[in-house]
């Protein structure tokens, strides 16, 4: 059993929050639209159609390159659909034949498991700030704090890094839901070596490798890690507030990310659909004023990752001895 490690710890905060703004603001803020969720999954479906399309048409660097890229990102944003599905803010009301239907739907190009995912990332929200609890945190974050180590996570090594963590999460798992894993497990494994003997067999293995090695092998683990920098490695361990990184909105990665870089205001208000997420850290920016909290971003966060070798789940404002770094309050570097 777990300990909701977060609820014991956020209580002021939670109560903060539940005032921060006014009732019908928040309220609006929750309102869901499944048309538009709906519409905005279809154009992901369409991208990853029109990548593969390209991908298949041509073998100029120039032109499969950045179709590889679009493609690994579209593929990885599928867990982003999948993540509002695990929190209910796809429709108005719960709809529970629907939300499986999309879980499936959702899970299936990015190779997991929806039931394990539901259950990883739930645990992950309530043991926020556990160093044991937090699957997240205790499986998957780096052990090791080299940059060779963490550059392995943007690369083909971060499956069996991934499935290793999700193996041994999911070893404590009822064995219903152990057994349900493993079978949607299969049913993605199964489908991604179809697609992938479809295409060698009409493409031949120059098209495979364009259309579904480089983007899912190579790409898809630089976007995991990417985004993955702008949830809970810069941090202060000491104020539950700041338990979560605070990454500054802009359009090219709102649009690349589909909003999954507003992870704080994510974990502040996880019923608040994805679509609605930067109007909502607007709202909030005089909270963060009034606690002091530091921006961040992906230039800012990949400098403190591998040029400075910071640790993941500490404050990199301080240096080693402790001390507040001159650029603790640093201007937040060119968004892009």
């Amino acid at each position: 059993m777990k300990a909701h490690y977060y609820s014991q710890h956020a209580i002021a905060l939670r109560t903060e929050l539940s005032h921060v703004l006014p009732i019908d603001e928040l309220r609006a803020f929750h309102t869901k639209s499944a048309a538009r969720h709906l519409l905005i999954a279809a154009r992901q479906f369409a991208m990853l159609a029109l990548a593969t399309w390209g991908l298949l048409s041509t073998a100029y660097a120039v032109l499969w390159i950045p179709l590889a890229v679009v493609q690994g990102f579209t593929v990885f944003n599928f867990t982003v659909l999948l993540h509002e599905v695990v929190h209910h803010t796809v429709f108005d009301s719960r709809r529970p034949a629907a939300d499986r239907l999309l879980g499936w739907l959702y899970a299936v190009p990015s190779g997991i498991s929806a039931s394990q995912f539901t259950r990883w990332h739930l645990d992950h929200h309530a043991e926020l700030g556990s160093c044991e609890d937090d699957p997240k945190r205790h499986h998957l974050s780096p052990k090791i704090n080299a940059r060779w180590f963490k550059l392995l996570y943007c690369s083909p090594a971060l499956f069996p890094i991934y499935f290793r963590a999700a193996r041994k999460e999911g070893a404590t798992y009822p064995e219903a839901l152990q057994r349900q894993i493993a079978r949607e497990r299969r049913v993605s494994i199964a489908a991604h070596l179809t697609v992938l003997a479809l295409i060698w067999t009409l493409a031949g293995a120059g098209g495979a490798l364009r259309a579904y090695i480089v983007p899912v092998f190579f790409i898809f683990p630089i976007a995991f890690t990417l985004n993955r920098l702008g949830q809970h490695y810069d941090i202060d361990p000491e104020d539950p507030t700041k338990w979560t990184t605070l990454v500054r909105g802009h359009w090219f990665w709102d649009f690349v990310f589909l909003n999954s870089n507003y992870h704080l205001e994510h974990h502040y208000f996880t019923g608040v659909p994805f679509y609605k997420l930067p109007a909502l850290q607007r709202a909030l920016g005089p909270f963060y004023a009034r606690h002091g909290m530091r921006w961040q971003n992906y230039s800012g966060l990949l400098y403190g990752w591998l040029v400075e070798n910071r640790a993941p789940h500490t404050n990199w404002a301080l240096d080693e001895t402790g001390a507040v770094t001159p650029t603790s309050h640093h201007p937040v570097r060119p968004a892009v």
